[in-house]
């Protein structure tokens, strides 16, 4: 199971600037980010090479921050890679509650970062179903 760091920041300037520095200074590669707000707050969730690490960091400087379970689904950078995961994930009653993806090599590979209600229950179907899912230690090396 892959892991991301959730942050929660109230929308202002300078916030992203620290987070980032406290990364950049802790060592810490961002893989992959996604910042959403409503209201004055945000939410920024970040794919790192170094969860555990990243939290604590985080963590001790009191920032608000969450460690979280998700899959890392590998797909092909194709028309309909994206539609095949939500088919399989459909077809067995799960909901995707949040999601992002990136491109690792044009053409070629894609990952999705998902979260659902049942993180064991989806791994698994999407396993059945021929999908590779990543690990912490993968992500780590893309």
């Amino acid at each position: 199971m892959a892991h991301q760091i959730s942050v929660f920041a109230e929308n202002k300037p300078g916030r992203i600037e620290k987070i980032t520095r406290l990364l950049l200074q802790g060592g810490i590669n961002i893989r992959a980010i996604t910042i959403s707000s409503a209201n004055g707050f945000g939410v920024i969730k970040i794919l790192v090479n170094h969860p555990h690490q990243a939290y604590e960091l985080l963590r001790a400087q009191g920032i608000p921050t969450y460690l979280q379970e998700v899959i890392a689904v590998v797909m092909q950078d194709a028309p309909g890679s994206l539609h095949a995961v939500a088919q399989v994930l459909s077809e067995n009653g799960v909901n995707i509650e949040d999601a992002y993806g990136f491109v690792i090599k044009s053409g070629e590979m894609a990952v999705l970062v998902i979260q659902v209600e049942s993180q064991p229950r989806a791994q698994s179907i999407l396993e059945r179903n021929g999908f590779r899912l990543l690990s912490d230690e993968e992500i780590y090396h893309l």
